[in-house]
């Protein structure tokens, strides 16, 4: 497997040196392959935004390394600079950070810094805005007119637009409606399978995160606890309960029907799973 982004005894403490000094994550070892889409999952303070903050060098490590591509992200400024379009961020509520006329703009800013041609911008624009789901008709108004999905979308593009080989969003659902969060979420799995970037996901939502990730990663009090596939880490139910953490209301359905001795897959994480065992239950009783 070809990892994009590695990071090998990962530190970080805040305050060093005062009172107040904790740690916030520490020996933190991870990689992500190219085209990997990795869900992270963990209870307030668990240490996943400081984490992510490293891994497009917005945090430099107390200790340890952050890898791209086998080079030392902090080797020297050029380098760390470069990561930055490589590894967008997409912070939770990144709508607060757009300040620019118009949405266009505001979705060009990334590109412009990175010195394109004119041509290769607008084309950028445009492709992100596709992406995220916003209409032409858009790019020229304000984005302080638009909704809050909308302006979340806008956000999201203007990371896009730098196209970079990862990209990292933290809660990119929170605060949305149902429904906005489902198109959100729907927008990046699309733009993942168009462009085969690494995706990194932090949130809360156990639903959201079961149907749409290959992999997840639990923190817990700064460090990784579990690492797996979705039914790997739901199938450990208790030891999530442990850390604050609950299984998606699909999976908890599925292990009390298990108890009472239904034979379905008490490890099932989406709907469609526990769906297909209980027509299989069905069908079978009938011919039974």
């Amino acid at each position: 497997m070809s990892y994009i982004i590695k990071t090998e005894g990962l530190c970080h403490r805040y305050s060093i040196g005062t009172p107040f000094e904790r740690v916030a994550i520490e020996n933190i070892n991870f990689e992500a392959a190219r085209g990997e889409f990795i869900g992270i999952i963990g209870h307030t303070g668990s240490g996943k935004s400081t984490f992510i903050q490293h891994l497009n060098g917005l945090l430099k490590p107390t200790e340890g390394k952050v890898y791209y591509e086998g080079t030392d992200i902090w080797k020297d400024k050029a380098t760390v600079r470069d990561i930055r379009f490589k590894v967008g961020l997409v912070f939770q509520y990144p709508e607060y950070q757009l300040f620019e006329e118009t949405v266009y703009k505001d979705i060009a800013f990334g590109p412009k810094n990175m010195k394109l041609p004119e041509e290769e911008i607008d084309r950028r624009v445009r492709e992100a805005a596709m992406f995220v789901g916003l209409g032409d008709e858009l790019l020229d108004r304000s984005p302080f007119e638009l909704s809050g999905g909308q302006k979340r979308r806008v956000a999201i593009a203007g990371v896009i637009a730098m196209r970079p080989d990862v990209l990292i969003l933290d809660e990119p659902g929170a605060g949305l409606d149902p429904r906005g969060r489902e198109s959100i979420i729907d927008n990046i799995k699309r733009y993942h399978r168009a462009t085969g970037a690494t995706v990194i996901m932090v949130t809360h939502s156990m639903e959201e995160i079961a149907n749409t990730v290959e992999r997840i990663v639990v923190f817990n009090k700064g460090h990784i606890e579990m690492s797996g596939t979705p039914r790997e880490i739901f199938s450990r139910g208790d030891e999530l309960s442990e850390m604050g953490l609950t299984v998606p209301q699909v999976t908890s359905i599925a292990k009390r029907l298990y108890e009472l001795g239904l034979p379905v897959d008490p490890s099932a994480y989406t709907i469609e799973q526990l769906k297909t065992d209980l027509i299989r239950l069905r069908g079978g009783r009938r011919h039974a």
